[in-house]
């Protein structure tokens, strides 16, 4: 089904009338024996290693809105990092005035309730949050409802200075519908966000930090780096590794206490069986140094 909808979008991929305003590097994402680039995003690997894929949301003049194709393109190159064996994490990012103002509203307002569901759009952003590898979302200016919630998707958020949060679908006579409801109480409690989604009114970053809902807050010019940086030290580390431990947090963020222990310990088994059927660092699943002369 995505294969057929990229095709549908292959006269504007590369043949975009619309002037790219992010200068990238010469390192485009690299998909079989050639180089793959977008109209709606740009693509590549960052890193001393090349180790750090980077999306960077690139439709400055509209506020980086999410529009079908923008979406589509996002699920497509995280599909490629993900089968790229030397990629071991994923930055997203925007433009320096806007991650992202969020949906397409006047597109969605032409549609019918029988258009909607056709289009099925929140499987293709969830598809974001089902991404195995690890993603940190790195957030300059404006994340408005859509764009806040394609952040919540991200395991880390990284924020600058100038960020501000908002879920303002309240105002527009509807309710968010990419996940914020479900993700933002477990992020920031329930009084914050029932205040978000039930006034529309934006946080800043730093209040956004003081909630729990950003990591870090950064000097704007200095997020994206700071974010390739961590992305670096977490894709120099055990890719399987740093799945299992995405897994395990996930399911323990969305059930109980014991039962998100029991998977734990489950993964942390077959973490361990790897390592010793491979000879590499047996004793220290048991805490114990290990003798490299053995």
């Amino acid at each position: 089904m995505l294969k057929s909808r990229l095709l549908r979008m292959s006269s504007k991929i590369c043949h975009s009338s619309v002037s790219c305003d992010y200068t990238s590097s010469d390192r485009w994402l690299n998909i079989g024996s050639a180089n793959k680039c977008y109209s709606c995003i740009v693509a590549e690997r960052r890193g001393e290693r090349d180790s750090v894929g980077l999306i960077v949301l690139n439709r400055r003049r509209s506020f980086n809105v999410l529009t079908d194709d923008v979406m589509l393109e996002v699920v497509d190159a995280l599909e490629a990092f993900e089968r790229h064996p030397a990629v071991g994490a994923v930055v997203i990012t925007g433009t320096a005035r806007a991650f992202s103002a969020g949906a397409d509203v006047p597109a969605m307002q032409r549609l019918s309730f029988e258009d909607v569901v056709k289009r099925n759009v929140p499987r293709d952003w969830h598809r974001v949050a089902e991404f195995t590898k690890p993603t940190i979302a790195a957030v300059n200016g404006l994340a408005l409802g859509g764009g806040c919630e394609l952040a919540l998707m991200c395991d880390i958020i990284y924020a600058g200075t100038n960020a501000q949060f908002a879920q303002p679908e309240i105002t527009l006579g509807t309710i968010p519908g990419a996940g914020a409801t479900q993700r933002l109480p477990r992020a920031v409690g329930k009084s914050l966000a029932m205040e978000m989604c039930l006034t529309g009114e934006r946080i800043s970053a730093e209040r956004a930090l003081q909630a729990g809902l950003v990591n870090k807050v950064f000097a704007a010019n200095l997020v994206v780096d700071e974010a390739i940086r961590t992305a670096e030290v977490i894709a120099s580390y055990s890719g399987f590794a740093a799945a299992l431990c995405k897994e395990a947090i996930n399911a323990g963020y969305e059930s109980s206490l014991s039962a998100g222990i029991r998977r734990e310990r489950r993964l942390a088994s077959a973490a361990c069986s790897l390592q010793q059927t491979s000879g590499r660092l047996a004793g220290r699943c048991d805490g114990l140094p290990v003798d490299e002369d053995e």
